[in-house]
């Protein structure tokens, strides 16, 4: 499902711990990182894109999380010249996204990244809340930022927020 601007529907995944660390997985047989996400299907709202996602990547199902909260819109990203599959119609140039900011209510027993016979990760870590707007592929890294930053407020608390600008201004 490709909008008419050639974007395709997809969430994008910050799940949280109680420490306030954020998962980070690794791709498959890469040295690549980045948040859970994925396609949104067809007559699929993105709240159930979210937890099929969520179940396919980390195997955590709905009671393990709980969303704290989502970006108001539509986040883009377009993909390079080269990863754009010119022969397929309708041509997708980027991914337009919905990002949930979770957080876990289980533990680390409850993810299992080969829940599907085609597993996304093959490693995952919990990191600063700010560090995958850094590491994450180049082109990635605008929506991230856009993400985390729009979300941080839930995931730190206004006040802390408030803090943490206050002290950028003074160093």
């Amino acid at each position: 499902m490709i909008d008419s601007d050639g974007f395709r529907p997809n969430v994008g995944i910050i799940l949280s711990n109680s420490q306030g660390r954020v998962f980070w997985g690794k791709r498959i047989g890469q040295r690549a990182w980045q948040f859970p996400q994925g396609g949104i299907r067809e007559n699929e709202s993105a709240q159930d894109a979210l937890f099929r996602e969520l179940w396919e990547e980390t195997g955590l199902e709905p009671r393990h999380v709980a969303i704290v909260g989502r970006t108001r819109g539509w986040l883009r990203y377009r993909l390079p010249k080269r990863l754009i599959r010119r022969h397929s119609r309708p041509v997708c140039v980027g991914q337009k996204q919905v990002w949930f900011l979770l957080r876990l209510q289980g533990d680390d027993e409850c993810f299992n990244l080969e829940c599907t016979p085609k597993p996304e990760f093959d490693g995952w870590r919990w990191v600063d809340y700010w560090l995958p707007a850094n590491e994450v592929v180049s082109f990635k890294r605008r929506v991230y930022q856009r993400a985390l930053n729009e979300l941080a407020p839930l995931h730190f608390g206004a006040e802390e927020i408030r803090n943490l600008e206050s002290a950028r201004r003074v160093s």
